[in-house]
């Protein structure tokens, strides 16, 4: 194969969708060429990534293969490649056919499907796509209520600025609350499902008490912020644990998260699985039998 090779698929339309599977599987086409040592170009949508080669920008002269990756091979979105790309010998690889007479599918010189009617299925692209290094998991567990703090409160610029920041780290971000509902299958419906989450992930990101609390408990750590102006019980409930990784709302920047987002993925994990035991041991004051003592002397 002579020329350079253009690499499409849904993640190119500017109406179209990037998955995890059509990215992994464009990842194993392009191990494959990579290893081919054969020149090629990827178009990204727009919507996905704004910095990216789109279709706007590409010259069909300059190509002499169009290759199409992964999802169903179907609609206007396709057939205009085979229009535009007229001259090039055009692959749909890994790919769906749900009807075999569509133009979007007879437009193609070749066809390496992953399914389609009357052929047996081959393993999907994505399956055998290089692995890529371990990233961490992060829940994020942030409130928008506690109005009791009145003109205190911080809740909604806490959130932005944290938000915006773990946007551009390179991490898995699980949106996680902790309020429990039996009827939301979305929610956990019980504290013991809720601590199966915290205890498979990496570290947490909270404004709540109760998030820094739970996250320890399960001996992740946690990079907590306190979202009412001078502290209040996110900074008191981490003294009491004797955590560090706190942040204050006034002085919430990028630094700050950085520093504490490294120090958690390092020694903190340590540090957050003694604190765990700490509250499993028998060991401490339990204030609350003296207090009922006293109450029914009373």
């Amino acid at each position: 194969m002579r020329g350079r090779i253009l690499l499409t698929g849904w993640f190119t339309f500017r109406d179209g969708e990037a998955t995890a599977g059509d990215v992994l599987a464009l990842d194993r086409v392009r191990a494959v060429l990579d290893r081919e040592r054969l020149p090629y170009d990827v178009v990204w949508s727009p919507g996905f990534r704004a910095d990216a080669l789109h279709l706007d920008d590409v010259r069909p002269e300059d190509y002499t293969h169009l290759v199409f990756v992964c999802g169903p091979l179907h609609g206007p979105q396709v057939e205009d490649l085979h229009r535009r790309f007229a001259h090039c010998a055009r692959i749909a690889v890994g790919t769906s056919v749900i009807d075999p007479d569509s133009r979007a599918v007879t437009g193609f010189h070749q066809v390496l499907a992953r399914d389609a009617p009357g052929a047996e299925p081959s393993l999907d692209l994505a399956a055998r796509a290089p692995a890529p290094p371990a990233r961490p998991v992060a829940g994020v567990i942030l409130t928008h209520g506690q109005h009791e703090y009145g003109g205190q409160r911080r809740h909604a610029e806490v959130a932005e600025a944290v938000t915006g920041w773990l946007s551009g780290r390179d991490c898995a971000r699980l949106e996680l609350e902790t309020r429990l509902d039996s009827h939301d299958w979305r929610l956990c419906a019980t504290a013991a499902q809720f601590e199966a989450v915290l205890a498979r992930l990496d570290l947490v990101v909270t404004d709540r008490l109760h998030g820094l609390v739970l996250a320890l408990r399960a001996g992740t750590p946690a990079l907590a912020i306190d979202p009412v102006a001078g502290g209040a019980k996110v900074t008191a409930q981490a003294r009491a644990c004797g955590w560090p990784a706190l942040l204050p709302a006034d002085r919430l920047d990028g630094d700050g998260l950085g520093r504490w987002w490294q120090w958690c993925l390092g020694e903190g994990r340590e540090r957050a699985r003694h604190i765990a035991a700490g509250f499993r041991s028998a060991d401490g004051a339990d204030v609350l039998p003296d207090a009922l003592r006293v109450a029914a002397a009373g």
